[in-house]
């Protein structure tokens, strides 16, 4: 029982500081800096903890980090949305140190932007 107790226990946290790892701070990326990237979805993800598109635009491919899932879904981005091919403007922070990545506040497809934030 005792042995039971303890596999668990450590098994929580280990898992509880994976997430942590995982999920990047905000802080990382210049809220003073603001840009706006036109581009062509490259490929994207609608995965936890956050979707992405890869963005390509004129000059380079952007990684841009978008909203959880289900929040994009709550405000209706859908996954289909975010196809191979699909044109997308963004507005968003750049990452201070990794120069090919973007949070991004808004995404625009279509005619239709949703506020990710």
């Amino acid at each position: 029982m005792k042995r039971t107790f303890v596999a668990l226990t450590l098994t929580l946290t280990l898992g509880a500081a994976a997430t942590a790892f995982a999920h990047h701070g905000w802080s990382e990326y210049d809220a003073d800096k603001p840009l706006t990237l036109t581009g062509t979805i490259a490929t994207s993800g609608y995965t936890q903890p956050h979707g992405y598109v890869e963005l390509k635009t004129a000059d380079k491919t952007w990684h841009v980090v978008l909203a959880p899932p289900s929040r994009m879904e709550s405000r209706g981005l859908a996954k289909e949305a975010l196809a191979a091919g699909g044109q997308a403007t963004v507005y968003g922070y750049p990452h201070r140190s990794k120069g090919e990545e973007l949070r991004a506040e808004r995404i625009t497809i279509k005619d239709k932007t949703v506020e990710l934030r």
